[in-house]
């Protein structure tokens, strides 16, 4: 399995970019997927998943500023971010998780916990950086 990200860059607060994750290799009936973040020294965090049922969730601070989609393919992971703040600099990670039950049977937020992707696959990330 491998997946790609894309889309990272350098903004001005206020600005938007578009984030892709291209994945192959795998074809999941029940999964997660998700886009997270990374700061030196801190954890992992997630910032938006959707699941095989097509609950999407997102972290409290980038609702109603970041939509997350898939492509039909559903091997293609979208994440726009609009109304950017300096807050929002990290790498940015896409990732993928297999499940074994059906995603709707889960809890609410579990496909936004980057430690329930251990047994997934993970991209190399794509840095975003925003400026004051």
């Amino acid at each position: 399995v491998r997946l790609v990200e894309s889309g990272g860059g350098s903004v001005r607060s206020g600005g938007s970019l578009r984030l892709s994750c291209v994945g192959s290799g795998y074809t999941y009936s029940s999964y997660c997927m998700g886009w997270f973040r990374q700061v030196p020294g801190k954890e992992r965090e997630g910032v938006a998943s959707i699941d095989s049922d097509g609950r999407i969730r997102y972290k409290y601070s980038v609702k109603g500023r970041f939509t997350v989609s898939q492509g039909n393919a559903k091997n293609t992971l979208y994440l726009q971010m609009n109304s950017l703040t300096p807050d929002d600099t990290a790498m940015y990670y896409c990732a993928a998780v297999p499940l074994g039950v059906a995603s709707a049977t889960l809890s609410d937020l579990y496909c936004l916990r980057a430690a329930n992707y251990d047994e997934g696959d993970w991209g190399k990330g794509t840095l975003v950086t925003v400026s004051s």
